[in-house]
C-alpha cells in the first residue's frame, strides 16, 4: 500500500512537472527561432551587416502574434523595432521610441531605419 501511494506521488509529481517545464521550454524555443529568422532576414534580405545590428530579442506577449522580435540598430540606439516572423514571410510591423529618444526630440520623420509595409 505505501509503494502504490508513492508511486502514485512520484507519477503526479512527474504530471505536474512536464506540464510547467515543457511550455516554458517550448516558450524559449519559439523565441530563439524567431530572433534567428528577422536576423537572417535582416542580413540576408534587407543587407544589413552583423555589426549594424545592436541587438535582436526574441519577445512572447500575450497578444496575437504570440512571438515577435524586437531589433535595435547601433545608428538608432533609442528606437526599437518590432518585427513578426510568421509563414516564412518576415516585416517590420511597428516602432517604439523610447524615453530618452523621446527627450532627445527623436520624430518618424527623423527614423533611418523605419521600413513600413
Amino acid at each position: 500500500m505505501r509503494r502504490t501511494n508513492k508511486i502514485i506521488k512520484i507519477t503526479l509529481l512527474s504530471i505536474l512537472a512536464g506540464l510547467v517545464i515543457v511550455p516554458l521550454v517550448s516558450i524559449q524555443a519559439n523565441k530563439y527561432i524567431y530572433k534567428n529568422r528577422v536576423t537572417t532576414y535582416l542580413i540576408e534580405e534587407k543587407g544589413f551587416e552583423k555589426d549594424d545590428i545592436e541587438s535582436v530579442e526574441g519577445k512572447w506577449g500575450f497578444k496575437l502574434p504570440a512571438y515577435y522580435a524586437v531589433v535595435t540598430f547601433k545608428n538608432e540606439p533609442y528606437v526599437e523595432y518590432t518585427y513578426f516572423a510568421h509563414d516564412k514571410d518576415v516585416f517590420q510591423f511597428n516602432y517604439n521610441i523610447t524615453d530618452t529618444g523621446q527627450k532627445e526630440g527623436i520624430k518618424e520623420e527623423d527614423l533611418k531605419n523605419y521600413n513600413p509595409r
